[in-house]
């Protein structure tokens, strides 16, 4: 029988398995990305195709998250969450450059609307 490894029996073994296991390989492909994207033309056709491909894979995640809901935002209506997608829509639309402060929006609209129906 092999005799264990000391120092991955321990209590740091976790934390050795998250960086070996999820960090390092997806941490690869984000340096290449840094290291190949700088010879890519900002007006490329390959990078219109990337930010294509990044827009409608976060559309599916949002149109998930509002028709079929996991945890506590299933218990909220679906017409509170369309809400919430519209107030966020409007001031993306308004001003493009307020991003973040619609995500906030939105989700007060998702909090206070939570709360208002019990």
């Amino acid at each position: 029988m092999t005799q264990p490894i000391a120092w991955l029996d321990g209590a740091f073994w976790p934390y050795l398995a998250l960086l070996l296991f999820a960090v390092l390989p997806s941490e690869i492909w984000r340096w290449l990305a840094v290291v190949f994207a700088r010879r890519i033309d900002g007006d490329s056709p390959a990078l219109d195709w990337v930010r294509a491909v990044a827009t409608a894979l976060l559309a599916g995640v949002v149109a998930k998250l509002i028709l079929s809901p996991p945890g506590a935002l299933a218990a909220l209506p679906l017409a509170l969450r369309i809400g919430a997608l519209a107030v966020t829509l409007a001031i993306v639309l308004f001003d493009r450059r307020k991003v973040f402060p619609a995500v906030i929006a939105g989700e007060v609209v998702l909090v206070a609307g939570g709360w208002w129906l019990g």
